[in-house]
Order: structure tokens, then C-alpha cells, then sequence
């Protein structure tokens, strides 16, 4: 059954009836499945992945243009919680996109997106570094997208190989 969310996950769209075909499960099995795992909360929802670089270089004048910034906090566990109750805190924000428990250097990293520059450095300075427990941040800022969540952002290369006749 796990094909069927590998297949959602690859693509969202993905009918029941194409699902059915590439995994060889019957379509009503495969409904059941989905709808099942959707009233459980496995399936948390359907979305696009969107190159927003080339949406704003043919529409720039729609939107103002995103910033995303990795952040990385170290912070101090606490007792009975550890880190959850910062992690928490901090998803709650609607600046952040995404919050990970890490390994490594720093204990949590965050995907935050603003409108500028002064934007994402004002949510860390005035809402996340103010947290208690939180130590100190780190801050990347995105300069360009080659892939997400696995789509690459970039067009294939021409193939160039020579024709086979047969």
C-alpha cells in the first residue's frame, strides 16, 4: 500500500485509476486507501510545487518577490519537554514554512519566507531570538533554487546524442 502514497507524493493529481494502473492494486482498494488516509491525517494535503523565479520574471507586477532564509537556533532542552515546546512555538509563526529537529552544530533549523530582507531579519530579532531558551540563530538566506522537493528548477539539457537507424 505504500505505493499508492509514493505515487501521491510524486504527484498529488494523480487519479485513483492511474494509481490502480501503475501499482497493479484495484481502484476501489485504492479510493478506500486514500480516503482512509486522509480522515487519519497521513495524507496532510495536495499542493504545487511552483518555480516562483519564472512566474515573477513573466509577472512583475503581480506580487512582491519572496525571500526564504534557513535559520538555524540552538537552544537549551528542557526538562520532561527537551525541544518540542520551542519547536512548537516557533511553527506557529506564520513567517516559518518548516521547523526540524537537527543534528549537528545548532538544534533546530526553520524555513521562513518574508517579502525583503528587512522583513526576515525583524522576525528574528524581534520574534525568534526574543523565544526563551533560544541561544543564538543562524541565518542563510536563499539566493537561488535548483531543486524542491524534488523538482529540479532547471531546464534539461539537450540531448545531443546522434540518430540510430535501424
Amino acid at each position: 500500500m505504500r505505493e499508492i502514497l509514493e505515487v501521491l507524493a510524486r504527484d498529488g493529481q494523480a487519479t485513483a485509476e492511474r494509481i490502480a494502473t501503475m501499482t497493479g492494486i484495484p481502484e476501489e482498494t485504492v479510493r478506500e486507501r486514500i480516503a482512509a488516509w486522509e480522515d487519519a491525517g497521513v495524507i496532510r494535503r495536495y499542493k504545487a510545487v511552483v518555480d516562483w523565479d519564472k512566474y515573477n520574471s513573466s509577472n512583475p507586477d503581480d506580487l512582491p518577490e519572496t525571500i526564504t532564509a534557513f535559520i538555524d537556533v540552538s537552544i537549551a532542552p528542557a526538562r520532561g519537554v527537551g525541544f518540542d515546546d520551542v519547536a512548537e512555538r516557533i511553527s506557529r509563526f506564520p513567517e516559518v514554512r518548516s521547523v526540524y529537529l537537527v543534528s549537528g552544530g545548532h538544534d533546530l533549523r526553520c524555513t521562513i519566507t518574508g517579502t525583503s530582507l528587512r522583513e526576515v531579519s525583524e522576525f528574528v530579532s524581534q520574534k525568534l531570538s526574543t523565544i526563551d531558551r533560544v541561544h543564538s540563530t543562524a541565518t542563510h538566506f536563499v539566493l537561488k533554487v535548483y531543486k524542491r522537493d524534488g523538482d529540479a528548477f532547471h531546464e534539461p539539457e539537450p540531448d545531443h546524442r546522434l540518430p540510430v537507424m535501424p
